[in-house]
């Protein structure tokens, strides 16, 4: 395996990664492992592509219909923990974990959670850390 030469020019690191220096403020991670997948996880991603792009919210190049200056990243992962129970999804930093979400859900979860900041509690499964 060839060694990695490490980076120390920091504009350098920037240049290369720009989202080191956006202006991010969420991160939704969409479970499309066997058990979410399953459960319509991918329209459940797919879902919030749409509704982050249209709002100009997602984050990345304008080629792929997002927004340099969006504040929302979206990544869709192969687990989250609680799969027999998906489509599972999860949003930090605000640590709230959504079960059993569906594609028509997603409009509500931007709206709500993402924009408004109030979690839709009857998708909330759990929260890290835990409401006082």
């Amino acid at each position: 395996m060839a060694e990695v030469n490490f980076i120390e020019d920091c504009e350098r690191l920037r240049d290369l990664a720009p989202i080191a220096s956006a202006r991010i403020q969420r991160h939704v991670f969409v479970c499309t492992g066997k058990s979410c997948s399953a459960a319509d996880s991918a329209a459940v991603k797919d879902a919030f592509a749409r509704e982050l792009k249209m709002r100009g919210l997602q984050y990345g190049k304008v080629s792929k219909g997002c927004s340099p200056d969006g504040t929302v990243v979206l990544t869709e992962c192969g687990s989250v923990g609680f799969c027999a129970i998906g489509a599972a999804v999860m949003i930090y930093p605000d640590g709230v974990w959504y079960a059993q979400v569906r594609a028509k859900d997603v409009p509500e979860i931007v709206e709500e959670h993402i924009v408004n900041g109030r979690v839709v509690e009857r998708l909330a499964l759990l929260r890290i850390p835990k409401p006082e």
